[in-house]
C-alpha cells in the first residue's frame, strides 16, 4: 500500500508537467525541449525560497521563474527566428548554469530541516482522517486546480486562439490575430506549470539535485501519449484528465520496474520504450486493421 500511495503521489506531481506539455505540445503544437531545465529551475527557486522560510511563497516564485523561462523560449522562436526545437535546446542548456547559480553554486540542496508545503498541510490535517495522506491531498489539490483553471482557460477567447494557432497558424494570422503573442502566452503558462511541478517534487523529496529534471520531457511525453490513447476524441477537460491518467500509469510502470530490482540506469530506457510503444501502437494497429479489411474484401 505504501508503494501504491507513493506511486500515486509522484504520478500526480509529474502529471503537472504532463499538463504543461498538453498545452504546449497538443494545443500549441510546439515540442518544448526546455522542459527538463525549467523543471529543475522551478525546483531550485522553490527550494531556495522555502529554505528562507516562505514555503507558500516558493510556489509563486517557482511559477514566476517558469514564466521567464517560457518567455525566453518563445522570444527566441518568434522574434529571433530560431527553430522551436533548437530554441528549447538552447534554453535548456543555458538553464543548467542558471540553476547551479540559483542553488548557490552547488549541485545539491538539502531541505530536511525546512518547512515545506507538505509539512504545513501535515500540521493542518493533524488529528483528521486525512492525516496519513497529507502528501496525496497536496498533490490532488494542485492538480485539480491546474486542471480546472487550464480547462476554463482553453475555453476562453485566448484559449481558443491558442488551440487555433496550433491547428492552423496561417488561418489565425489571416484573422488578424497576433500569433507571436499567442505563442508567448502559451509557453509562459506551460513553463509556469512545469516549474510548479518541479517545486512540488523538490519539497516532496526535501532535496534538490541539479539532475532532478533530467528526462522529464520524455516522461511527460510518454504519459501524455498514454493518456491520449484512452481519451483521443474527447473534450478538452477529459483529455486533460487523460494526461493525468497517463502520468499515473507511467509512474506505476516505474514502480513495478523498481520492484523487480531493475537497475536504476535502465529506467531511462524504459521511458524511451514506452514512448515508442505509445507512438507506434496506434499506427501499427491502424495498419493491421486496414490489412485485415483488405483480406476480407479479397475473399
Amino acid at each position: 500500500m505504501l508503494l501504491v500511495s507513493t506511486a500515486l503521489e509522484l504520478g500526480l506531481i509529474s502529471a503537472l508537467t504532463v499538463l504543461a506539455l498538453y498545452l504546449s505540445y497538443t494545443m500549441l503544437d510546439i515540442c518544448d525541449l526546455s522542459t527538463d531545465g525549467c523543471f529543475t529551475l522551478g525546483a531550485a527557486v522553490g527550494a531556495i525560497v522555502a529554505i528562507s522560510g516562505h514555503p507558500f511563497l516558493s510556489i509563486i516564485a517557482a511559477m514566476g521563474a517558469g514564466v521567464l523561462s517560457g518567455f525566453i523560449t518563445a522570444f527566441l522562436q518568434t522574434k529571433l527566428g530560431v527553430n522551436s526545437l533548437l530554441a528549447g535546446i538552447i534554453v535548456n542548456t543555458g538553464l543548467y548554469s542558471i540553476n547551479i547559480a540559483v542553488m548557490n553554486n552547488t549541485s545539491l540542496l538539502n531541505m530536511n530541516n525546512t518547512d515545506t508545503i507538505f509539512t504545513k498541510f501535515k500540521s493542518l490535517l493533524e488529528n483528521t482522517f486525512l492525516a496519513g495522506s497529507y502528501k496525496l491531498v497536496v498533490a490532488l489539490i494542485f492538480v485539480a486546480l491546474v486542471v480546472i483553471l487550464l480547462t476554463l482557460f482553453l475555453k476562453t477567447r485566448m484559449g481558443l486562439a491558442i488551440r487555433a494557432t496550433g491547428n492552423n497558424p496561417d488561418m489565425v494570422r489571416s484573422s488578424s490575430i497576433n500569433t507571436t503573442v499567442i505563442i508567448i502566452i502559451g509557453l509562459c503558462i506551460s513553463n509556469a506549470i512545469t516549474a510548479l511541478s518541479g517545486c512540488l517534487l523538490a519539497q516532496y523529496n526535501k532535496s534538490v539535485n541539479i539532475d532532478i529534471g533530467t528526462g522529464m520531457v520524455t516522461i511527460a511525453l510518454a504519459s501524455l501519449l498514454i493518456g491520449y490513447l484512452f481519451f483521443k476524441k474527447r473534450g478538452v477537460g477529459l483529455r486533460a484528465l487523460g494526461a493525468i491518467f497517463g502520468a499515473i500509469i507511467f509512474r506505476a510502470v516505474y514502480t513495478l520496474a523498481l520492484q523487480i530490482n531493475m537497475p536504476a540506469h535502465m529506467l531511462k530506457l524504459i521511458s524511451s520504450i514506452i514512448v515508442v510503444i505509445a507512438i507506434a501502437g496506434p499506427y501499427l494497429y491502424e495498419k493491421f486493421m486496414a490489412s485485415a479489411r483488405r483480406r476480407r474484401e479479397m475473399r
